[in-house]
């Protein structure tokens, strides 16, 4: 089984009806309170011997692709790989990014990479991370990015029906 975690924020008849794929595809899902992120996953991840540094610890720029792996992990298990919205004609390039090291991940560490997705305005959304340690739970990083979404050409779009549907009917 892959270890996955799933918050949506919206009713729990919704939830169960947008996870009913997951669900079914072998994923572990839960449901959160609507107090929690508003859409959540969690991959777990295991250090490379190429990530690790001569300080015993991962390299500073390997959080920024553990994070897209977290971003990838979470459009996938939603059903919509973001391959499948770069078909669809939204690209979604990162405009910010905010990163805080919290603790030591070395050679084969098992990581937990918790990333959530919300809406940030009509036309961005944001993800955040948070990387913690597998067997301990200790902070390894957290942080976020910020997408804008544009066509192709790179002119903005709002966030599409489609998108706003996978997130959840959030006010802004």
């Amino acid at each position: 089984m892959i270890p996955a975690g799933w918050a949506h924020r919206d009713s729990p008849k919704r939830c169960r009806t947008l996870l009913k794929p997951v669900a079914e595809s072998g994923l572990n899902v839960r449901l959160f309170s609507s107090r929690e992120s508003v859409f959540r996953h969690t991959h777990q991840l295991r250090v490379r011997y190429s990530e690790s540094d001569r300080m015993g610890t991962f390299y500073n720029s390997r959080l920024l692709e553990w994070m897209e792996v977290g971003r990838s992990e979470l459009t996938r298990a939603a059903g919509i790989p973001y391959v499948e919205w770069e078909k669809r004609g939204v690209m979604a390039p990162i405009v910010e990014a905010n990163l805080k090291f919290r603790g030591r991940a070395g050679y084969d560490d098992l990581l937990n990479i918790e990333t959530s997705c919300e809406r940030e305005g009509r036309a961005r959304i944001k993800f955040e991370s948070v990387i913690t340690q597998g067997e301990t739970g200790q902070p390894v990083a957290e942080g976020f990015t910020i997408h804008a979404l544009t066509n192709p050409e790179g002119k903005p779009l709002r966030i599409p029906q489609w998108v706003n549907e996978l997130l959840g009917d959030m006010t802004e």
